[in-house]
């Protein structure tokens, strides 16, 4: 018809196209930009990103050795030679800070890994299994969540120390100690986290409609229940990661973690404790970078918390 005007692409679209896209969100994306409205989280995300970036590349700008004594610098304040001060034998503190995040970070993460891989399986198998195997499973569980951690741990760390420093070296023994031994103290709440979802899982539409169609109890594990149960898994895993560096820290602080001549975090920290009336930076910067950490992955895990909410993901 003359004079009429064609038709807006956008305007054909309208709700068709809208529905089209609508199609395309998956819950993660969905869940990313939830994510993305928690301010704090994004934030916490950010300062873990440069702490990690800083720790993982500092070493290489900053070419100072961690042990190398200077004793005209003694409990130097913080200085443009030391931008962190010094400690009592006059090692620069900004050297030592930035190789004690990656160990007190390695093991954070690494612990984690440990917690989240076991609780997974011990909560899946107890999650599909029914009968005698949940009740052991469960029996299991309960028994660890009843061992005080830390004693457990130190008692551990007296008995293994010498022979794993006597076969992998005293930094790799001591790290391996000490990731097996906090991860196998925190993957108690995963388990049963993943154990709830499964029993909440097994009886969905979906379950049932792939176990119809023959699928096999791994299949329908692996490839339908366990997916849909990660959501609690990814939150307690964030949480794990803080829990361990508090516990690398404390355990560095006790002088039962690493050697004092591999700093941490926790084991500057435990050394500055007799010089905090005339150091009080060697203290100061330690206990705030476990602070900032902690702090930061806690964020991080409330933020994830919200944005993997399954009543909140369509």
């Amino acid at each position: 018809m003359a004079g009429s005007t064609p038709a807006s692409p956008t305007a054909d679209a309208g709700p068709a196209g809208r529905r089209a896209r609508a199609r395309h969100v998956t819950p993660w994306t969905e869940a990313w930009r939830r994510f993305q409205r928690h301010r704090l989280a994004v934030a916490s995300a950010a300062i873990l990103l440069l702490m990690i970036g800083a720790v993982a590349f500092g070493p290489l700008l900053w070419r100072v050795q961690i042990n190398e004594i200077d004793f005209a610098a003694q409990l130097q304040g913080p200085t443009w030679a030391h931008p962190l001060g010094t400690d009592d034998l006059g090692q620069d503190l900004l050297a030592r800070m930035l190789y004690g995040g990656r160990i007190s970070l390695s093991v954070g993460l690494a612990a984690m890994s440990v917690s989240v891989i076991v609780g997974t399986i011990v909560g899946s198998v107890a999650g599909v299994s029914r009968g005698s195997i949940d009740t052991a499973l469960v029996w299991l569980t309960d028994l660890f969540l009843s061992l005080p951690q830390i004693p457990v741990l130190l008692l551990i760390i007296y008995l293994y120390r010498d022979s794993l420093k006597a076969l992998v070296g005293p930094e790799v023994g001591m790290f391996i100690l000490i990731v097996v031994g906090i991860g196998s103290f925190r993957w108690m709440i995963v388990a049963r986290l993943v154990r709830a979802q499964f029993f909440a899982l097994r009886e969905k539409e979906f379950v049932e409609a792939a176990r119809a169609l023959g699928a096999s109890t791994f299949r329908l594990v692996v490839r339908h229940v366990l997916p849909n149960a990660l959501g609690p898994v990814i939150v307690a895993g964030t949480i794990d990661v803080a829990a361990a560096i508090i516990a690398e820290s404390t355990l560095s602080f006790l002088g039962l973690g690493f050697p004092p001549d591999i700093p941490t975090w926790g084991r500057i920290l435990y050394d500055a404790k007799d010089n905090l009336d005339v150091a009080p930076h060697w203290a100061l910067f330690a206990g705030g970078a476990i602070f900032l950490a902690v702090l930061a992955i806690n964020f991080i895990g409330d933020g994830l918390r919200d944005a993997l909410d399954p009543r909140r993901i369509m």
